[in-house]
């Protein structure tokens, strides 16, 4: 992790949950959706394959990991995972339970609406339930 800064905006659109194999596994700062963003602790990293094998493979073990509790947690309809690095360069995966009546179905949710924020209770229940699914 040594020179590992998790990048501003990355920061300041998401909270963390937990580290997991050196990665961070974040809450987007947007409850309409179940969403998570995984980053791995590793400085410089912006592309999968700036990643170690056996990085690699944790990171992708993860996100299946997260896919599998999120799809359960939020009874999803389809499970989206992503590594676009196009706004922020610092590879993160996002995970997310999508909904056929969420807000942006059928399309990408980026760009869709205002983000609604939590209420502290609610981002508190939900981080407790993704802990436990990940505490397996």
């Amino acid at each position: 992790m040594s020179g590992f800064v998790l990048d501003a905006r990355l920061a300041a659109d998401t909270q963390s949950v937990m580290i997991v194999d050196n990665v961070d596994v974040r809450l987007a700062n947007d409850s309409r959706y179940w969403w998570l963003v995984l980053v791995p602790q590793i400085a410089g990293a912006e592309e999968w394959q700036d990643l170690a094998e056996a990085d690699r493979q944790r990171l992708f073990d993860l996100s299946m990991r997260c896919a599998d509790g999120l799809r359960m947690a939020a009874q999803a309809d389809k499970m989206n995972i992503a590594a676009l690095g196009n706004m922020v360069r610092q590879l993160h995966v996002h995970v997310i339970a999508r909904h056929m009546d969420d807000a942006a179905w059928p399309a990408p949710i980026w760009g869709v609406g205002e983000g609604v924020d939590y209420q502290p209770e609610d981002a508190r229940q939900r981080i407790m339930v993704i802990q436990g699914f990940l505490n397996q």
